[in-house]
């Protein structure tokens, strides 16, 4: 059985196609997951939890608070939306539409959440008991469940999108440890594909991108590939292979596409943007992918540009003498380096209230806490204008407000560079492509179709399953 895995900087997952039929693997609730791993000094056997009477009357507890919380939130949306039908047009309709529909979670769904909340809760009361023991590399939180367990119990060690150090110089230590991660992850996707397929999993066709984030220029792609080569047959696969993940988006959009089309393939991951120009569609067993383009930007980018012009403010940047490139490093949690860095930096000199504010940032967990509310805060402003970030886990009352204005100074870099990419993509083209396809979770911003449109304005833009088109192209590949 030979599956495709979209080894991802931000998020990963996997897929077969069995019998003509796509199967994508699932992770917990979720066809993928966060590609963060957490390694506690001791982690409890998931398998041992069991829900006990104090247990159940806790869910019981926190389904009411759900109920409660959800029933107060309808009732702003109400008084806001009455408020709005007793201002004048325009001003009514602009209003309203400022206000999001309501949406009611059934009891199934708060019991759902509160048992998973429940259950967070144990594993990460369970770590802080074992706070003495030694890192089990063998016992491993994925996805938001490593986050959250980080979070709730900090005793350990997370490591936020490996595939990002694949391609820098690493000491042979760094090397072994990158090289154990990523072990670790295919060995966890391997496994979990193995039990819901029925069936060993041994071979797969990995995505990679077609530039990786180097240090190294050629020779950072080099050391990636021969790390994740090595990660995977140490996770137990026999066979591997690699295809770039443009390319595999092409697999995808040809596997639905009756009618040949010339596309340009446009992949935005949270690492890489990359491009192929490919024939899709007709009676070919496969797309012809004729050439292809990339470089190592992505949406993570655009997160450290979000925090850094949206948030690091309140913790004194460009307020205080504060160099400015220790905000990056509490910004940038997937660099380990820069994070260790912030974390031995004292700020006990910086004036009130700055110094105490990045003090509680350097505790265990919390730039974490703060990247992740910030990526949430990127997406959420794709569709509404403005959201808050609450930070009373830094200070009481503490909180700051995201707009989309601040959002678009925050994507200016990246889509300069985006452009650039697609520019010298198009100046390579011979004749315009029929058809843009857009992938990857930064496709979903409006400005990513809107930059397609201005130069490609023959082209139809299609906007592709932006979480699971590299993964359903992967999947399609394997079975060829």
């Amino acid at each position: 059985m030979r599956i495709g895995i979209d080894f991802g900087t931000s998020y990963s997952a996997a897929g077969a196609v069995i019998d003509g039929q796509l199967q994508l693997i699932r992770f917990g609730d979720d066809l993928q997951f966060r590609t963060t791993v957490f390694f506690p000094q001791r982690l409890p056997d998931l398998s041992e939890f069991e829900m006990t009477d104090a247990l159940h009357e806790e869910v019981r507890r926190l389904v009411g608070d759900f109920k409660r919380e959800q029933a107060r939130q309808h009732a702003e949306l109400r008084a806001r939306r009455e408020e709005a039908m007793r201002r004048p047009e325009p001003q009514r309709t602009a209003a309203l539409g400022m206000i999001p529909s309501p949406r009611m979670r059934s009891d199934l769904e708060l019991q759902r959440d509160a048992s998973a909340l429940v259950r967070r809760r144990w594993a990460a009361e369970e770590m802080r008991k074992a706070m003495l023991e030694g890192v089990d590399l063998q016992r491993a939180l994925y996805g938001e469940e490593a986050v959250d367990a980080f979070i709730d119990g900090g005793a350990g060690q997370l490591v936020v999108s490996p595939k990002s150090m694949l391609g820098y110089k690493l000491e042979a230590r760094a090397r072994d440890t990158l090289l154990g991660i990523a072990t670790q992850l295919l060995r966890h996707i391997r496994l979990t594909a193995s039990a819901q397929l029925g069936t060993e999993v041994r071979a797969a066709i990995l995505g990679r991108p077609v530039r990786f984030r180097s240090s190294m220029k050629d020779a950072g792609g080099v050391q990636a590939l021969e790390i994740l080569t090595d990660a995977a047959y140490a996770a137990g696969f026999d066979d591997v292979e690699f295809l770039e993940e443009p390319a595999a988006a092409a697999y995808g959009y040809h596997a639905q596409t009756p009618r040949p089309r010339r596309t340009l393939i446009l992949d935005i991951g949270g690492g890489t943007t990359d491009m192929a120009l490919a024939d899709v569609g007709g009676d070919r067993a496969a797309p012809v992918v004729h050439d292809s383009w990339g470089e190592p930007v992505g949406g993570t980018d655009v997160d450290i540009e979000l925090s850094m012009r949206g948030v690091m403010p309140l913790f004194g940047k460009g307020v205080t003498g504060t160099p400015v490139h220790r905000y990056y490093e509490a910004s940038a949690v997937q660099d380990l380096q820069r994070q260790a860095k912030f974390r031995e930096t004292s700020f006990a000199h910086v004036d009130a209230p700055y110094g105490h504010r990045l003090e509680a940032l350097k505790q265990p967990g919390h730039t974490v806490r703060l990247n992740r509310a910030v990526e949430r805060a990127k997406i959420a402003l794709s569709g509404v204008e403005s959201t808050t970030l609450p930070l009373d886990y830094i200070e009481p009352d503490l909180s700051v407000s995201l707009d989309a204005d601040r959002l678009g100074d925050a994507a200016a870099p990246f889509l300069t560079q985006l452009r650039a990419l697609m520019e010298r993509a198009r100046d390579a083209l011979q004749q315009p492509p029929e058809t843009v396809y857009l992938t990857g979770g930064m496709s979903r911003s409006p400005y990513v179709p809107q930059l397609a449109r201005s130069l490609f304005p023959d082209a139809e833009i299609v906007a592709g399953n932006a979480s699971l088109g590299v993964v359903t192209g992967l999947a399609h590949a394997a079975a060829n």
